[in-house]
């Protein structure tokens, strides 16, 4: 059983927006399931929102990918409509304003020693999906990993989308490489 699912950047401007693709919009119905899934089984369901302001273009990101998306409070910021529904009281969210977010890796290492009684996430399992497989998946993926090194953690391919397909399974080869299961 998974005691934790991490739903990254599910997000209009990701999804069906500014930077959405055909991928992405291919995975929604299965990660909406998932996070059905998941929420009947007790796991507990955490959301990741790429969050950027409005002097993006100005950022070190925003001069390397010159696409204004996911800016705080926009309609593309918000989480895909679909993936939305499924948002239950006691879900949470993480803004982040880069590919992988500090605190959350410093949140679940905490809950997991809090919650779980395991310092180094012996026993337990993480699992991540959404977008995009080899920016922001694989960013939260490794933090998690390096934070709780015991940790089962598990990124299904079917439930992400990359920049592109060969990133996309570049991205998965690389989290396999380090010891992330990929199924």
């Amino acid at each position: 059983m998974t005691d934790l699912l991490i739903v990254v950047d599910m997000q209009r401007d990701f999804v069906s927006g500014a930077l959405g693709s055909e991928q992405a919009r291919a995975i929604v119905p299965a990660v909406a399931a998932r996070i059905r899934e998941a929420a009947s089984e007790g796991t507990r369901v955490i959301f990741t929102l790429d969050t950027h302001g409005e002097n993006y273009m100005d950022t070190r990101e925003g001069r390397f990918l010159p696409v204004p998306h996911c800016i705080a409070g926009t309609a593309g910021w918000t989480l895909e409509p679909d993936i939305a529904a499924e948002c239950r009281p006691g879900m949470t969210s993480y803004e982040k304003p880069t590919f992988g977010s500090v605190d959350l890796m410093r949140d679940v290492a905490a809950w997991a020693l809090g919650e779980k009684g395991s310092a180094d996430g012996a026993g337990i399992t993480i699992e991540l999906c959404g977008v995009c497989t080899d920016i922001c998946v694989v960013s939260n993926a490794l933090l998690i990993k390096a934070a709780l090194p015991e940790a089962e953690v598990v990124v299904c391919g079917a439930l992400c989308a990359g920049v592109t397909p060969d990133k996309h399974e570049a991205a998965l080869e690389t989290m396999q490489s380090c010891q992330i299961v990929v199924k």
